[in-house]
């Protein structure tokens, strides 16, 4: 089969899950395709710009389910969900593409589209859409890339400390749990800055700096 862009970018994300990025090089993915390595270069300049690429195959494979009748509180959350488990189907990758690459979810990207969607049902004003967008996206992945870096497991294992003789419990190790409680801790935000903002006469707008 001819060499093409979209076949460098589907044979590199299979050697990611399978080995990580770190491993993915230009000589081993030209071997997996069975290609000179230098053949790849008239596709795709380096490395960088293969991890790019594959970032963006899977970020626009992106699926939700849209419930247009459900509050969006709900909708919300189905979508976080769903994109929660594109990050466990492909987890090396989205691990790095989150704490590497800023550029990962773009205007036209499938959960951008339905954030924005869900975040104007909620009356979040239009001017302000931008800005919580990216809010809402920054907790998601950033509680994500703890998740699938390890590093939350490790952080709930701790102990808390001790208040005079009486130890705290251990906390729960439930990542789902946790992940939930994120999702409840933005939208319960989002429904409270709402409601502030409308209850402001002739000023709609959320304050974001206060």
């Amino acid at each position: 089969m001819p060499l093409t862009e979209a076949g460098i970018y589907v044979a590199a994300l299979r050697l990611i899950d399978a080995d990580g990025v770190d491993a993915l090089t230009m000589r081993k993915l030209a071997t997996v395709l069975d290609a000179n390595p230098m053949s790849l270069y008239h596709h795709v300049p380096n490395k960088d710009a293969v991890l790019r690429g594959v970032a963006r195959m899977v970020g626009t494979q992106f699926r939700t389910v849209t419930l247009e009748d459900a509050p969006w509180q709900e909708r919300m959350r189905l979508l976080a969900t769903d994109f929660r488990t594109l990050a466990h189907r492909h987890p090396k990758l989205m691990a790095y593409s989150f704490s590497h690459q800023a550029d990962f979810i773009q205007p036209e990207d499938p959960f951008w589209v339905s954030l924005a969607a869900i975040l104007d049902a909620a009356g979040v004003p239009h001017s302000e859409l931008p800005q919580v967008a990216a809010l809402v996206c920054a907790v998601i992945t950033g509680v994500l890339t703890a998740e699938l870096n390890g590093a939350l497991h490790q952080w709930s294992s701790l102990k808390p400390p001790i208040v005079g003789d009486d130890g705290l419990t251990h906390p729960d190790h439930d990542e789902n749990r946790i992940f939930r409680l994120a999702l409840d801790t933005i939208i319960t935000g989002l429904e409270s800055r709402l409601a502030a903002a409308g209850d402001g006469a002739g000023a709609p707008a959320i304050d974001l700096q206060s």
